[in-house]
């Protein structure tokens, strides 16, 4: 058993010696300095050389921002509806949604409230994250974030939502304080 073992070991010892190894001449100057002395020009040309022969990654493996942006069929917009085109423009990015609840709720009244919120909208087939940033503050993210705007219209209806805050834009909720100002 140990003359086995020996043997493999002299075996992969010949094989990691007798490797192939660049001739120092034919290195260009940055590779031939110790890899403590690297620059980041040198770390990135090093990191291209790496990637040098791999195949790109498809679509759907790519980081959000370098994601293809989906095409959007203008002609099945409605122009008079400037709330459908952001939808449309927002299918396959991450969208966040702010969700104030009302009334006077501690942050564990508020968190089992966006629970079952979540619940509701998870059931739905809508998939939403939720964080809770405030006592009375949350934060829906949307992977999809035409479902974004489909998750506002079902939060404004709840009787705990005071408000709901996409793109900048303020949803009053329907039975909030803010919605008899307007």
């Amino acid at each position: 058993m140990v003359r086995k073992v020996s043997f493999l070991l002299l075996v992969f010892l010949i094989v990691a010696v007798s490797g192939k190894k660049s001739d120092e001449k034919n290195k260009p100057q940055w590779a031939k300095k110790d890899i403590r002395d690297y620059t980041d020009a040198d770390m990135e040309r090093l990191l291209e050389q790496w990637e040098e022969d791999e195949e790109p990654l498809e679509p759907d493996e790519l980081p959000e921002h370098l994601r293809p942006q989906a095409p959007i069929d203008l002609s099945k917009l409605d122009v008079n509806n400037p709330e459908a085109m952001v939808r449309e423009s927002k299918k396959g990015r991450t969208v966040m949604a702010f969700v104030q609840v009302g009334g006077s709720s501690s942050r564990e009244e508020s968190e089992t409230i966006t629970k079952i919120w979540q619940s509701s909208l998870w059931n739905n087939h809508i998939q939403a994250e939720r964080y809770m940033i405030e006592d009375a503050r949350a934060i829906f993210m949307f992977k999809d974030g035409a479902q974004a705007w489909v998750a506002k219209d079902f939060l404004v209806e709840q009787e705990q939502c005071e408000s709901v805050t996409i793109e900048s834009k303020k949803y009053p909720g329907k039975y909030s304080a803010e919605k008899d100002e307007l």
